[in-house]
């Protein structure tokens, strides 16, 4: 896959992750997270990380999935890798 392809994927899906993490903590306390009845017992620092990370692996999920999608098929079925 090309250098452009990975920024294609990898930006908006930054740029999403960091904008769902502002959104998610400005309403939610990591403090009061529990997880099966019992507190996470993580720091605030480590729930803001996970957080981050897990809203950018849906993001390149979701960017892959649409570059996947654009592109055609003539380019699918020729492939040369």
């Amino acid at each position: 896959m090309k250098t452009r392809n990975w920024m294609s994927i990898l930006w908006p899906a930054f740029l999403l992750a960091s904008a769902a993490e502002l959104l998610v903590f400005a309403l939610v306390d990591p403090g009061d997270l529990h997880w099966r009845g019992e507190a996470v017992g993580l720091s605030r620092q480590a729930v803001y990380a996970a957080g981050f990370f897990a809203f950018w692996l849906l993001a390149i999920g979701s960017s892959a999935l649409t570059l996947l999608l654009t592109r055609p098929a003539s380019e699918i079925n020729n492939r040369e890798d």
